[in-house]
Order: structure tokens, then sequence, then C-alpha cells
């Protein structure tokens, strides 16, 4: 087995000390001001399983950079409103990673410190499509 030069615990904590965090309290208070737009990186399978916060964007976490970047031909215009915007995966290690990613590119955003896993012990809001196969 390789030996890693750099643990993602150790890369995460990196990051976590570098990025804006949210905590699932301001999150859930968050929730349906125009102003902050929640993006949900987690993959499509855990939407469906698990749920979604009710109004949050879908931007799998492998196209991130690409929907984020206007130079790229992926680019979402979502991500060049004027909004605040708040990343998000199951516990906050993926969206950690997002932000701190993000933050070198020059994108402004914060992630949910403990993710939608706590978001949902927390009790805050959460959906699921009715017709997972359309």
């Amino acid at each position: 087995m390789a030996k890693l030069k750099t643990s993602v615990a150790e890369m995460v904590e990196k990051a976590r000390a570098g990025i804006a965090e949210i905590s699932t309290d301001e999150g859930i208070a968050m929730l349906g001001d125009p102003n902050v737009l929640i993006v949900d990186i987690r993959d499509v399978r855990e939407r469906q399983r698990d749920g979604y916060i009710p109004g949050s964007f879908h931007c799998p976490r492998g196209m991130v950079e690409f929907w984020v970047d206007p130079q790229s031909p992926y680019y979402k215009e979502v991500f060049g409103e004027d909004r605040k915007f708040v990343f998000h995966c199951a516990s906050g290690w993926r969206s950690a990673l997002t932000v701190a990613t993000l933050q070198e590119m020059g994108f402004e955003a914060a992630h949910l410190e403990k993710g939608f896993s706590d978001w949902k012990k927390q009790g805050g809001p959460v959906e699921f499509r009715e017709n997972p196969k359309s």
C-alpha cells in the first residue's frame, strides 16, 4: 500500500482553516433568503436517497470548477449572480475542499460546516422528488 504524503483529513483541516464556515443553525436561518444560494455538491444518488435542502441548486462535485468559471464551456449563469453561495455535501469534507479550491480561483463562497447529515439531524427542512426518474 502506498503511503500518502498528506491524508484527506489533513487536507480538510487545512481547507477549513482558510474558508468561511456556516453552522447548521445559520444555514437553516438563511433558507428562503433570495440573496443566498445553497449549492448541493453531493452525488445525484445521495439526493435521491436522502433528500435535499428545499431550493438548493445541484452542482455535482466533479463539475463545480467548470460550472463556476466564466471561461469554461460548461459555465452556469447562476454562478454569476450577486448572491452568497453556501456549498454543502453530506458531512462537510467535500464542501470544505471545494470552497478552498473556489477561493483559489477567486470565487467567494462558504460551506455548511457539518453538511447535510447534520442539517437533517437538526430538523432542517428536506424535500424529495416525487418522481426520481423524471
